[in-house]
């Protein structure tokens, strides 16, 4: 039914070039109005992780044991990678041996002053010999900190033989191999967090007061679901070539699987505008053209107009129309009478 429709909507826009026109029933009539709407923008934006590192090492080694690979899941706290730890292993036994030698240095230098304090007064040492005994019991305490400094050092130094996730996640990439010699500071694993995503886009200029005035998002999924954020980031700088400024709007948690790298919808809104809003049972279309039955003194002439978005049964008009213009409700109903008439 809607093909024989749609073909014959050809015909009568040509017959309305010519100026044929019918009759047309108030009671059929839809008048059209320019009223305020809110200015939705729709923008695509792209999820990522707000938790993403590469994790470097901070000792010497060769790797002798590595446990997950690209793509892998890991759980927080999971060994990734293992270096050997001869080296660091001799070092913190001298570091120990050395916080046991201070230590016992100090005991003896204290013992030494508390006995010169007790002979003094009777006059069986100087003041200059307290003063030493005195001086060397401070002097061992401070070597008792500076050995357990550096006994906490080596610690740290075989600590980091052993790789471990800081958060759960997903490895993207592993920079080292089994037996490869690493340096302080050369990358080993990069992985992000699937925890915690937010959506990144752009926003054109003209758009900026007005997310500065309202900054909350809609996010709409590939699924047709939506989330709320006002937990938004606009950076205070445009980028050179673009001139739109990066917009971060952290998601809240959902039950649909989300994961970096998805493409999704993000609306805000930007301001008012006036706007024509039409039922769209009113508009006849045939491929990309779309016309209307619009009233000029009682009879209906097919008039062109261009659409804008469509929503709860209404769509937008662009252009065609204008505050006050009066259009049939039902415009195939009227190509069937119009067709009935031909006949």
């Amino acid at each position: 039914m809607n093909y024989y429709f749609l073909n014959r909507a050809v015909r009568l826009i040509l017959i309305s070039l010519l100026f044929i026109s019918l009759p047309i029933y108030s009671s059929d009539l839809f008048s059209v109005k320019n009223t305020l709407k809110e200015q939705v923008i729709v923008l695509d934006a792209t999820l990522e992780a707000i938790n993403k590192a590469t994790l470097s090492a901070q000792t010497s080694g060769r790797v002798s044991q590595i446990y997950f690979d690209t793509n892998d899941y890991v759980e927080q706290g999971s060994v990734l990678l293992e270096i050997t730890n001869k080296e660091q292993g001799a070092l913190l036994a001298v570091a120990e041996a050395e916080v046991l030698r201070s230590q016992a240095l100090y005991n003896e230098s204290r013992l030494t002053y508390q006995r010169y304090k007790k002979l003094f007064p009777k006059g069986a040492i100087s003041q200059g010999q307290l003063d030493q005994a005195e001086a060397a019991a401070k002097t061992n305490k401070q070597l008792i900190r500076a050995a357990q400094a550096n006994l906490n050092k080596a610690k740290e130094s075989l600590d980091y033989t052993i790789i471990k996730a800081p958060y759960s996640g997903v490895v993207t990439e592993r920079h080292v191999e089994v037996g490869e010699t690493i340096n302080p500071g050369q990358p080993l694993f990069s992985g992000m967090s699937l925890q915690k995503l937010r959506a990144v886009t752009e926003i054109p200029q003209r758009h900026l007061e007005g997310l500065r005035k309202k900054p909350e998002f809609i996010i709409t999924l590939n699924d047709g679901s939506q989330l709320f954020s006002d937990k938004v980031i606009l950076f205070n700088y445009a980028d050179q070539q673009s001139h739109a400024f990066k917009v971060r709007i952290e998601l809240p948690e959902a039950q649909q699987l989300l994961l970096p790298g998805m493409w999704v919808k993000a609306q805000f809104i930007s301001g008012s505008r006036q706007s024509i809003l039409i039922p769209i049972s009113a508009v006849l279309s045939n491929n990309e053209l779309n016309a209307v039955y619009r009233d000029v003194k009682g009879k209906a002439v097919l008039t062109q107009v261009r659409l804008g978005k469509k929503q709860d049964g209404y769509v937008e008009i662009l252009a065609g129309l204008q505050d006050g213009d009066l259009i049939s409700i039902d415009a195939y109903k009227k190509l069937m009478l119009l067709e009935s008439n031909n006949e």
